[in-house]
């Protein structure tokens, strides 16, 4: 694992959360980008090398919307960049994690992830993204 990427917040409303974090950071966001296929619309942030996402449901049945039901806005995941997500998921298979998806998929910020079960991570999700080289 090279570095955090970026840490994930799961908020309600991305307009109000981007002018919330626009006013903390000291900058705006710079960019926005709908994931369709998980349900959820984001928000970049940049701070110094990481980044902050905001991950606002699109969909009652999306993973954002079902977190904020049980735990409400807040801290969603920590993502951490690797070299090589196939031989990184391979690794932790070895060292006991349990992977909720082993094939990675693309997720927002042009990104391969793959995602570890809380349970093997003391309660934290955790992502592992790879830039997709094109």
């Amino acid at each position: 694992m090279k570095k955090i990427e970026h840490v994930g917040i799961a908020v309600k409303s991305l307009e109000d959360s981007n002018d919330l974090f626009s006013k903390l950071l000291g900058k705006p966001h710079y960019k926005t980008e709908m994931v369709t296929s998980e349900g959820v619309n984001t928000s970049f942030f940049q701070v110094g090398e990481n980044k902050i996402e905001l991950l606002e449901a699109t969909r009652n049945d999306s993973p954002i919307a079902k977190f904020i039901d049980k735990k409400g806005e807040g801290v969603h995941h920590i993502a951490f960049d690797v070299e090589d997500i196939y031989a990184e998921v391979e690794r932790l298979k070895k060292e006991g994690f349990s992977i909720l998806n082993e094939t990675p998929k693309r997720g927002a910020d042009n990104k391969l992830v793959v995602f570890l079960h809380p349970k093997s991570s003391n309660g934290v999700l955790i992502e592992l993204c790879q830039e997709i080289k094109e």
